[in-house]
């Protein structure tokens, strides 16, 4: 089998990339990028294969633990950590879709964030974007993890964070790993309570957010808050 460097210029990954931009390649070609070589027989491109074949997906692939993949022909500690860099890039790229100097307008870029950052967390997790008065975001921060209910979410410990931040107003998330997005009873009593806390402070909780597996809930729009 010829090596992707004695491929046609057209049909390698990294010239098809620059000549025609990365959405025209597959998942394949995207992960042989990084990959860079394959195994004796085999291409970048087919190892990439492989692992798409073994986990179904490139999530499946990142969010694969380190020995397993690392045990993979092909693989190793390097590539590993290629592949969670180029996660972590796109995380920080969508961070900083939130962080620029505008307000949040549109509850669809919150969503794609705390779905890139919280859909496959093993446990819950319970966190808040912070906002200043213009609802720009000040911050981001996880801070209870374990079922989200009342002995586990402090309604005291988010207000002395939101006075830190000096936030004037906040968005409440926690993620299912179950992956159904839908609010329980807890999560309905909670929100109330953090909600008539924050109050007490001039601080409005904008909305909640439940991060389920590939659906993210919000209290606003289903008219729960």
């Amino acid at each position: 089998m010829l090596p992707i460097r004695d491929w046609p210029e057209e049909e390698r990954p990294r010239e098809k990339l620059l000549s025609r931009g990365s959405r025209a390649l597959s998942d394949a070609e995207l992960l042989a990028i990084f990959l860079r070589t394959g195994i004796r027989g085999k291409s970048a491109i087919d190892v990439g294969r492989e692992l798409l074949r073994e986990y179904g997906s490139l999530r499946g692939i990142l969010n694969a633990p380190q020995a397993e993949l690392c045990s993979m022909k092909g693989l190793g500690p390097a590539k590993f950590a290629l592949l969670q860099a180029a996660l972590e890039i796109g995380r920080r790229y969508l961070g900083e879709e939130l962080s620029k100097d505008q307000a949040l307008t549109s509850p669809d870029v919150v969503k794609t964030y705390l779905s890139a950052c919280m859909r496959d967390l093993q446990q819950e997790v319970f966190a808040c974007l912070f906002l200043d008065s213009r609802h720009r975001v000040i911050g981001f921060e996880e801070l209870f993890y374990g079922t989200v209910d009342g002995s586990s979410v402090h309604p005291r410990e988010v207000v002395k964070k939101a006075l830190s931040h000096n936030a004037s107003a906040v968005i409440l998330a926690h993620n299912h790993p179950s992956g159904v997005a839908e609010p329980s009873q807890a999560d309905k009593a909670i929100t109330t309570r953090l909600v008539d806390a924050l109050r007490l402070v001039d601080v409005r909780v904008l909305d909640h957010f439940i991060v389920g597996d590939g659906v993210v809930t919000s209290f606003s729009e289903s008219g729960l808050l």
